[in-house]
């Protein structure tokens, strides 16, 4: 595995009007790294996740993309630069066809490659396929994760972000989210993975952090923190 970093951040603190999230924290990702993001609700995770992304506007702390200063960037600045947004609430477009919701969102990545056609998504989702004229508000829950999936990888990027990317999904679904979520990680893109099953997240990422009321209180190698006694009272199993 390549060691030149992707995301480096440090000392970041968000807030929501008052509320103080985020308080003080580091994390890194490396190119073609998975790290695992774990907690239990209401920790942190998904401000994190907003903050790198530019959502959270209330924020202090460096953040940088690929060496360039991204800490007061914006959304879409953060989206070009190479990062993919697959949200909790999926995000598709329920007007547009999965056809158009796919090809909207088509690029070139940042050397040039452009290894995940619609072709290829297509045959990563084949529910996709079955389902190509139809609006996204037509789909099942599942049927639009794996959309919201297959546009974030149309992009081309270095980096994706899952956020509870199986919640609410019935088991079939959740173990083919899985999958894909196996296949991202062997093709080299860089994954940040939030999910509630734990035992999941730490069997298809290289590293973990916990997070806690804000703060990171536990992180390394995934497998290391797998029977770890702190991270099953961290996460209250």
């Amino acid at each position: 595995m390549a060691q030149e970093p992707i995301l480096e951040a440090q000392d970041l603190h968000a807030w929501y009007g008052s509320s103080h999230v985020l308080h003080g924290v580091d994390i890194g990702i490396k190119r073609g790294e998975t790290l695992g993001l774990l907690g239990r609700n209401g920790m942190g995770k998904s401000t994190l996740i907003r903050t790198l992304l530019g959502h959270v506007t209330q924020r202090e702390g460096r953040i940088q993309l690929f060496g360039q200063d991204m800490s007061r960037a914006r959304p879409h600045e953060v989206a070009r630069a190479g990062v993919a947004y697959v949200p909790e609430g999926r995000g598709i477009f329920p007007n547009l066809s999965v056809r158009e919701n796919l090809l909207m969102a088509a690029r070139k990545g940042r050397d040039g490659r452009n290894d995940w056609t619609l072709e290829r998504v297509l045959q990563t989702f084949p529910r996709l396929q079955e389902r190509f004229g139809n609006q996204g508000a037509q789909l099942s829950g599942g049927e639009q994760q794996m959309l919201s999936i297959g546009r974030a990888l149309m992009t081309h990027p270095e980096l994706i972000i899952l956020d509870e990317a199986t919640e609410g999904l019935a088991p079939l679904i959740v173990a083919e989210i899985w999958r894909v979520v196996a296949q991202i990680r062997t093709s080299g893109i860089a994954t940040l993975i939030v999910d509630r099953d734990y035992r999941k997240v730490l069997a298809q990422s290289d590293r973990a952090l916990v997070l806690q009321k804000g703060q990171v209180v536990l992180q390394g190698d995934s497998d290391q923190l797998r029977d770890s006694s702190e991270l099953a009272a961290f996460l209250g199993v």
